[in-house]
Order: C-alpha cells, then structure tokens, then sequence
C-alpha cells in the first residue's frame, strides 16, 4: 500500500509577512540603498547630523535639511553626519536658495548619493547639474502633470507631499495625491508623504504602488532629536487636529500656507496681518512693503521653538501626524515599530485569507 504523502508544513506566518514587504519595497529600497524604504522627513533645525545618522543607522534613509545654510555651513554638516554614519543619506537643497549652484557642487565634493530638491520646482539646469555630478535627484511634485514633467527633466525619484505634513504645505490631501499620481507615474519610483504615522499606512500607500514613504513629525521626539524639550514636549501633548495651517485674511496678501500647532505665535500673525493691512488701506505703507512685513512675520520664529523652546512665540511646524508622537524614543526604535506595525497587518490579513467565507444568515431563513 502507498503511503500518501506527508502534508507541507505551514508557512510561517512572520516569514510571509516579512518576504510580501520586502517585495512590495523592494524598488525603493534599491534606489536608496537601505534597508527600509523610508526616507526622513527634512525639517530645518530638527533634521541635522544627529537625528540624520540616527535615521540611517537604524536601517532608513536620513536626510540633511539644508535650508537657508552656505556652501560653508554645509559642508560641516555633511562631515559630521559621515562622522556619525556609514550608511546611505542624503541632502535636501531649497530651489529658491541663492546659491543653489554652489551647494550642489558641495554635495558632489562630498560624493552625495542623493539631493532632494524642494521648495518650488526646480530647473532643468539645476537637476541636470545634480546628475552630471553622479547624484540621483528626487523632486516634489503636487501633481501628476507636474510629476510627469519632472521625470522628462531628469528627475530620478518623485516624492509627493500631501497637505496633512508640516511646514509648507499644498491644497491636496495625501490619499488623493496617490489615487492621482500613482497610477499614471512608473517610469521612477514615487515615495509618499504627509500625515505618514503608523506602519499600517505604510503599507496602504506601497500596496498602491508607492516604492517608499517619507516621515518627518514621528522623528521630532527621537531621542537623538537635538529639538528643545519644550518643543518635543508640544508634540507629544498635541493631537492632530491642534496642526493647522496658518490663516490668510485678505486675498490681496496670500500667504503660503504653514501646518503648525497652535499658539500664541499663530494667534499674533493673524492680529498682524490685520494691523499691516490696516495701515495698507491708510496709504501708510505700499502693497509690496506690506506684503514684505508679512512675509517676514515668521523670521527666526522656527529656530525660536527647535533650538530656544519658545513654544508660546515660535512656529511649531508639524504635520497632523503629531497626534501619533506619544513619547520620546530611539529613531531606531521608532523605525522598529513602523515595521512591526506593517508586519502585524499582513500578518492579520494572511490569516483571514485562510479561514472560510463568513456567510450572513437572514434571520427566520430556512439554512
């Protein structure tokens, strides 16, 4: 008689999970050259060396937030975040900086494997000087026209930004953003971000195709955050709907808007705006004089919070995101929980696949 053959043992349940994310992240993964597809959020005075090498340590993609620094300034920077890490990172460089040209070549001096171009769309010059100097280029884009238009520029990766994230923000959400540019953009990988908190939502966005996500408010709290205490401790008492975007009184005077916690800061820049604007209508200042003061409101007022903890009188950018951060921990730790977070949902997912259709039963029906 033929022994019938002995059943395949089970899969373990863990090691699926785990192979399914590296699979769905593989693309952005590889183009990093990291061990998870995530990218850290560029948030000026939070996102140095510190919290940069803590994030690529601990198996992702830290990024250093050049912001308003010189050639000289950066290239300190750039030193000691290699001082503090072997591993992949990258620089984040505003479009609009007058000296865009010069912190480029300082990055290629420094052998940058990737410059993230932010705050206004960026030349084709500019990415095209990027690339010739042997670092790939990842670009905003608010659209999916835009995104197509920054690929045929050059651009190596898109990341698109929805109007949960802190700091500068755009009109559209960040699912919407998704549904609209993930479809349509494959020629690159497309990396999501904005309102990002919880591996679970991870998950969502690279089973809709994303290579890879960017998180800036869940790092703020990381231990190795040089934030002031006061200014970690905001965003663990914040919940999410204390993140809003700064308000604009009088359209003759736009203001981009700003996502940031609430405070008496946000509250004078409205009584300001009416104070400038007042005086506007009175003939005491011109259109474009106004327009500067305004402008200037927020001067020094991030560094204000980040560095001097003035929580009451500085901007506290954060994404809504915030209601997440509940405590002060490692970035690796951080990046850990992300990850198990993922897990646990496919986890979860797998073992309802394997068990029988539930059948609704129509009370007082015949079975």
């Amino acid at each position: 008689m033929t022994q019938a053959p002995a059943p395949m043992p089970a899969e373990d349940p863990t090691r699926a999970a785990r192979a399914r994310l590296d699979r769905l992240w593989s693309r952005g993964r590889a183009f990093l050259g990291t061990d998870l597809a995530v990218l850290g959020g560029a948030m000026t005075w939070v996102s140095e060396r510190h919290l940069v090498a803590a994030i690529s340590n601990g198996g992702a993609f830290g990024v250093i937030a050049s912001g308003s620094m010189g050639p000289e300034q950066l290239d300190a920077e750039i030193q000691g975040t290699r001082a503090l890490t072997g591993r992949p990172f990258g620089v984040n460089l505003i479009t609009l900086h007058p000296r865009l040209d010069e912190l480029i070549d300082v990055c290629a001096d420094h052998r940058v494997g990737h410059v993230v171009l932010a705050g206004g769309l960026p030349s084709s010059a500019s990415i095209r000087r990027i690339k010739e100097r042997g670092a790939k280029v990842v670009c905003f884009a608010p659209a999916a026209s835009i995104a197509r238009k920054l690929v045929k520029s050059g651009a190596d990766a898109i990341m698109i930004e929805g109007m949960e994230a802190g700091g500068h923000i755009g009109p559209v959400s960040t699912s919407v953003l998704a549904q609209e540019v993930l479809p349509v953009v494959s020629d690159v990988p497309v990396f999501v971000a904005g309102g990002i908190g919880r591996g679970e939502a991870i998950l969502s966005y690279l089973e809709m195709g994303a290579a890879g996500v960017q998180l800036g408010t869940r790092f703020v709290c990381a231990t190795e955050s040089v934030a002031h205490p006061r200014y970690k401790q905001a965003f663990i008492n914040a919940a999410a709907r204390d993140a809003v975007p700064s308000v604009q009184i009088d359209p003759r005077f736009p203001v981009i808007p700003v996502r940031a916690l609430t405070n008496e800061g946000t509250r004078r820049f409205q009584a300001f705006q009416a104070e400038v604007i007042e005086r506007f209508n009175r003939g005491e200042v011109s259109q474009k004089e106004a327009q500067l003061e305004i402008e200037h409101f927020w001067a020094g007022a991030l560094r204000r919070a980040v560095i001097e903890g003035d929580v009451e009188n500085g901007s506290l950018m954060a994404g809504q995101s915030v209601g997440m951060v509940t405590r002060e921990q490692p970035a690796a730790e951080i990046l850990r929980e992300l990850v198990e977070q993922a897990l646990r949902a496919l986890e979860a997912r797998s073992g309802a696949f394997g068990k029988p259709e539930r059948r609704d039963v129509i009370p007082g029906a015949a079975e």
